[in-house]
């Protein structure tokens, strides 16, 4: 399994007010903690609401979070005891970890930092060692016990300043109905009507006031939830450095890319059409020269001239697609990859669903990817039948080639997937290999998608039926995508096949790790059917 750092983009700054609760937290190479900008003390009392509001959430949450930290502690407690205790603890230890979650997006919500979850374990380890060794369910659990202790009080004390705030600010609108014109006090005594207009005045200060109080008290949740539950500076500080090593790396590896592929555009241009060029220069020469006294050989002088200049070209092309076929520039990876499979020695499916074209540079990795691995495919697999799923995932380009054959490709060994590699690195993507002995061989490249600038989508995504029946969404009045007509699928035995709604993405065909059944005719008996109907090429 080859295995790279998925790529991480950059995100704007956050905005006054509270984020949406799925917004996704920065990557290691930015801030973890971004504070919400205040630009006036407006903006500050109404986060302080906020606080309030999280607080008085605090409180009443304080009794479930001891009932879990209780059935945590009954659990360890009675665990020696023939392990008897191991259900409790770990009930209790998922349900932390769950509740953890939700209270990082609480935060979240309520104050406008983002805390980034801790790293998972690593998944190469035993099953028990991730259960007993992680810490995330362990910490999870203190923040439970801690925040229950720390929002009883806090939540009460708010609670109680509020609520003695909106009493005295309230105060003239119920003061008529006092006896005696006297207001008594919970702890004795009572105040004369002179003094109540100085109390409104404290209570209307105190409605002020207690927002920013807060915000402040608001700092302990903080500070539980970075220690606890956010990721610890020590990890942040391991992920930046594997990340500056990958990017250095990645710098190498790409300047001798750059370098390998400048000296193989110029051998190829030495080796094929400098030559026919050179050879066209002189049947030109030749043939000027006996225009006076022998036309005819004059003739086959330019006739064979006229050959050469079409096998120039021919080359010509054959370089240029090299580089970037003028296909993937004109009409994106769909037309690509179709011209692809049609060039390819064995069938293969095509399907392509993709809403936008991302940049120029990802679509050539894309192609390359493909391209590299179906000649690999072709030459080492013995596969009978190959299938390439190719789909956009949040800002992910996913690229997938699956094929049947025997599998145990190694990427240790040849330049090819070392090469792609290395294409897949410089964009700072992810490529994946699982090829166990026997097959299938699956191929899995993630690429972060950076639209270019300007681009239009080459073609719009499938959509439901119209209102009313007819023409579906996304397609014209004749029931095709804009941009031409496409031929109907059919099955290599040249019976067609029903047009088949794409699901959200693609899955694996047939299904990695289960019986292979792949079929000569080339319908699917298991795995659900592709996201769009794929083009069996011969």
């Amino acid at each position: 399994m080859t295995t790279l750092p998925a790529a991480t983009g950059g995100r704007p700054d956050p905005v006054p007010g509270p984020p949406p609760p799925d917004a996704p937290c920065p990557g290691p190479d930015e801030a973890t903690e971004p504070r919400p900008r205040i630009s006036n003390v407006g903006t500050l009392w109404a986060w302080g609401w906020l606080s309030i509001v999280h607080l008085v959430l605090d409180l009443l949450l304080s009794a479930p979070f001891l009932v879990i930290g209780v059935i945590a502690l009954v659990g360890v407690v009675t665990l020696p005891a023939l392990l008897a205790g191991l259900p409790f603890l770990a009930v209790a230890l998922v349900i932390g970890m769950g509740l953890g979650a939700l209270e990082r997006l609480r935060l979240q919500s309520f104050t406008g930092v983002c805390l980034a979850p801790p790293p998972a374990p690593r998944y190469d380890q035993p099953l028990w060692r991730r259960l007993v060794f992680d810490s995330r369910p362990w910490k999870a659990q203190g923040y439970l016990f801690l925040i229950a202790l720390w929002g009883l009080t806090a939540g009460l004390a708010i609670l109680v300043l509020l609520c003695v705030a909106l009493a005295l600010a309230a105060l003239p609108f119920y003061a008529q109905s006092l006896p005696n014109d006297r207001l008594s006090m919970p702890l004795g005594g009572s105040i004369g009507a002179g003094v109540w207009p100085w109390l409104t005045a404290v209570g209307v200060a105190g409605l002020l006031v207690i927002p920013l109080v807060a915000r402040a008290m608001v700092t302990v949740d903080l500070a539980l939830g970075r220690l606890l539950l956010g990721r610890s500076r020590q990890a942040e500080l391991k992920e930046l450095s594997q990340r500056v090593q990958t990017l250095t790396e990645t710098r190498v590896a790409t300047v001798d890319s750059v370098e390998m592929e400048r000296r193989r555009i110029e051998r190829d241009l030495h080796d094929g059409p400098q030559q026919r060029l050179v050879a066209i220069a002189m049947d030109i020469g030749m043939a000027r020269e006996k225009l006076d006294r022998d036309v005819p050989g004059a003739r086959e002088l330019l006739d064979k001239a006229h050959v050469a200049a079409k096998e120039a070209i021919t080359e010509m092309r054959q370089v240029a697609r090299g580089i970037a076929p003028p296909v993937l520039t004109d009409r994106g990876l769909d037309a690509a990859l179709s011209a692809l499979a049609a060039r390819a020695p064995l069938p293969v499916d095509v399907a392509v669903e993709l809403p936008r074209r991302p940049s120029p540079t990802v679509e050539a990795i894309a192609y390359f990817c493909v391209s590299e691995a179906l000649t690999n495919v072709a030459k080492h697999s013995r596969a009978t039948r190959v299938r390439v799923d190719v789909w956009l995932r949040d800002d992910l380009l996913v690229v997938r080639v699956l094929d049947d054959g025997v599998g145990g490709a190694d990427p240790s060994r040849g330049t090819g997937l070392v090469g792609l590699t290395n294409r897949v690195r410089a964009v700072d993507g992810n490529l994946e290999v699982s090829s166990p002995t026997g097959g299938p061989t699956l191929l899995t490249v993630q690429l972060p998608v950076r639209r270019a600038p300007g681009a239009v989508p080459d073609r719009p995504p499938a959509g439901p039926p119209a209102p009313g029946g007819g023409v579906p969404a996304g397609r014209d009045a004749t029931g095709q995508p804009p941009g031409g007509r496409r031929s109907p699928d059919r099955s290599p035995s040249g019976r067609q096949t029903p047009e088949r709604p794409p699901p959200e993405r693609p899955e694996p065909w047939p299904p990695v790790g289960r019986p292979r059944v792949w079929p000569p005719s080339g319908r699917r008996t298991q795995g659900p059917p592709p996201a769009s109907t794929p083009r069996s090429q011969p």
